[in-house]
């Protein structure tokens, strides 16, 4: 439901953007990490902490209401339960004024360097692959460093706290050596 709402709302604003870049912010919108921001504006967690005592130690609802994956559960679980009790034409408004800074993001900020590296060295005939390099932390609070390798060569390292946006930062890198 979240998709459905985000796209439409992508395709009202923006009209004239390509399939491919709505796509592509669509998919920013309504990932992990920024569903854990909008839970975190929402003030999700800390709503979780007050509501969950006695069910889990203290401790570890403290941590639990922190985590990335679990706030962004929280809010799509939060967003079906709303969708359940009152349809979708009662909420969407809510929603996408919740989402609009993400899609604000999104819409004028570069988000996906891994395509845009990809891209590129197709263009050139090349090939990119990525490697984790290191990875540190407690389960619940890791901390990737992830390698972008072209042709055998590493062309970029990057550092996150998922595979995923470590990957990122490696292309980004990558990509300011490979760009014309």
């Amino acid at each position: 439901m979240l998709e459905l709402v985000v796209a439409r709302a992508l395709y009202e604003r923006y009209p004239d953007l390509a399939e491919g870049k709505l796509a592509k912010i669509r998919s920013h919108v309504v990932s992990r990490a920024s569903c854990a921001v909008v839970a975190r504006e929402l003030d999700l967690g800390r709503r979780l902490a007050e509501r969950g005592s006695g069910i889990v130690p203290d401790d570890e609802l403290a941590r639990l209401s922190k985590n990335r994956n679990v706030l962004a559960a929280l809010l799509e679980a939060v967003l079906a339960a709303l969708f359940l009790e009152h349809g979708f034409a009662e909420i969407e408004k809510a929603i996408v004024e919740a989402f609009n800074d993400r899609i604000e993001y999104a819409a004028t900020t570069h988000v996906d360097f891994k395509t845009e590296l990809q891209e590129q060295l197709a263009a050139l005939g090349r090939q990119v692959s990525y490697s984790v390099l290191e990875v540190d932390g407690p389960p619940h609070d890791r901390k990737f460093t992830s390698a972008a390798v072209i042709d055998g060569d590493q062309a970029g390292v990057g550092v996150g706290p998922s595979k995923k946006a470590a990957e990122q930062e490696a292309a980004k890198q990558a990509l300011e050596k490979v760009r014309p």
